[in-house]
């Protein structure tokens, strides 16, 4: 059978993941923003969790890492880079490492911009992106540490994987996300269409995460500040990506 992965709601807004492959018999998490709801998972299953990986420091993807490490004695792997301000690390990974998790490769992917220190994970045998705070369903994460350089490098980093890709990011602000880019591109029959899904969805009490990375790359603004049809909308033809970029993500920010 393939990694399942499951998509666990926790605190507010924020997800977790949990990976598990029936194969190797190992489990892995990606975030713990909070116990119990992983906990009522992994139990729900009697599955042990062997690895749990970090994508940034900030408190509502950390929280629960020290207890989970407590309980299962799993390996917590996150980036050397911040190593100074997360929770105890047993494996510091650098840009561009390959580390063996749930028996797929995990590509460490350097994503600067809502933190300093952002790492995103991608499983090319999974098929799957997890990319934190930094892309994310119909939008990215705030700046708080980066700049719009920066932010705008790490999209297209993330951007240049395949188009199949599954992007499992770190909050449900979907419908949030949806109705702002429709005030950038509100012509974009794909953004129209895709809005729409996502209205039903959220009515349906579905999640919107996962979103599929080509999906993303037709209708997220963020991903397309280097198209003719997004600058011609914001009436910024002729700028550069970095620029418009950063023109939305100001937009964003005061939305």
């Amino acid at each position: 059978m393939p990694l399942r992965i499951i998509t666990v709601p926790c605190r507010a807004d924020n997800y977790a993941f949990v990976l598990h492959d029936d194969v190797t018999k190992r489990t892995a998490l990606v975030d713990a923003p909070e116990v119990e709801p992983i906990m009522e998972v992994l139990n729900g299953h009697g599955w042990h969790l062997s690895d749990l990986l970090i994508t940034h420091h900030h408190g509502d993807h950390v929280e629960g890492v020290e207890e989970l490490h407590r309980v299962f004695g799993c390996r917590v792997i996150g980036a050397r880079a911040d190593q100074h301000r997360l929770p105890p690390l047993d494996i510091a990974v650098d840009v561009s490492d390959v580390e063996a998790v749930c028996g797929e490769d995990v590509h460490v992917i350097d994503v600067p911009g809502h933190t300093i220190g952002h790492v995103a994970y991608w499983l090319p045998g999974a098929q799957a992106l997890f990319s934190g705070d930094s892309l994310m369903a119909m939008g990215c994460g705030r700046l708080f540490e980066g700049t719009p350089a920066q932010m705008w490098d790490s999209m297209l980093r993330l951007r240049a994987l395949p188009p199949e890709t599954m992007v499992y990011s770190g909050h449900e602000y979907t419908s949030s996300n949806a109705r702002f880019a429709l005030t950038i591109e509100p012509d974009n029959p794909k953004l129209i269409s895709r809005v729409k899904a996502i209205t039903a969805a959220r009515a349906r009490g579905e999640a919107t995460v996962p979103s599929q990375l080509g999906l993303e790359m037709a209708t997220n603004p963020f991903l397309r500040a280097d198209t003719v049809e997004l600058a011609r909308a914001i009436n910024m033809d002729g700028e550069s990506a970095e620029r418009i970029f950063a023109e939305v993500r100001g937009r964003k920010d005061r939305y």
